[in-house]
């Protein structure tokens, strides 16, 4: 494959994942902890309060994440500490798994992407960096 077609097909890929944290994220930020199912109601202000917060930094990494689809192959450190905090966060959902069990299938649909998917965008990417240094080292 060209590196320029590589280049796009990642860039598409990028796109489509950034649709999940940026959807969940702007609806956790409007519709609260009370989107959760067997959240009590009302939700405790507390609880709501942090669940948007949260909701509002996820949102923002989809954003940054975003933001990195143009020049994807320049963008190389922005994505990779992007990438840590997913990865960070992650962890801390297997470990919910391991302490309090599964969560329902939108949350390990989460977990797959933040392990799995990711970790591959990551790889990706820097692949897609170095044939780029490459292609204009050669030039």
């Amino acid at each position: 494959m060209k590196p320029a077609s590589e280049r796009r097909m990642l860039q598409v890929a990028i796109t489509i994942a950034c649709i999940v944290p940026i959807a969940t994220g702007a609806d956790g930020v409007l519709r609260g902890a009370a989107l959760l199912r067997g959240m009590p109601r009302p939700v405790p202000p507390d609880v709501d309060s942090h669940f948007r917060y949260l909701s509002g930094v996820f949102l923002i990494v989809g954003l940054a994440f975003a933001s990195c689809v143009a020049g994807i192959e320049s963008k190389g450190a922005r994505f990779r500490l992007l990438g840590a905090m997913v990865l960070t966060g992650g962890a801390a959902r297997l470990a919910s798994v391991l302490i309090a069990g599964w969560p329902s299938w939108p949350h390990r649909f989460g977990l797959a992407m933040e392990l799995g998917v990711v970790p591959l965008l990551m790889l990706w990417q820097a692949r897609v960096a170095r044939q780029s240094a490459s292609v204009q080292f050669d030039a």
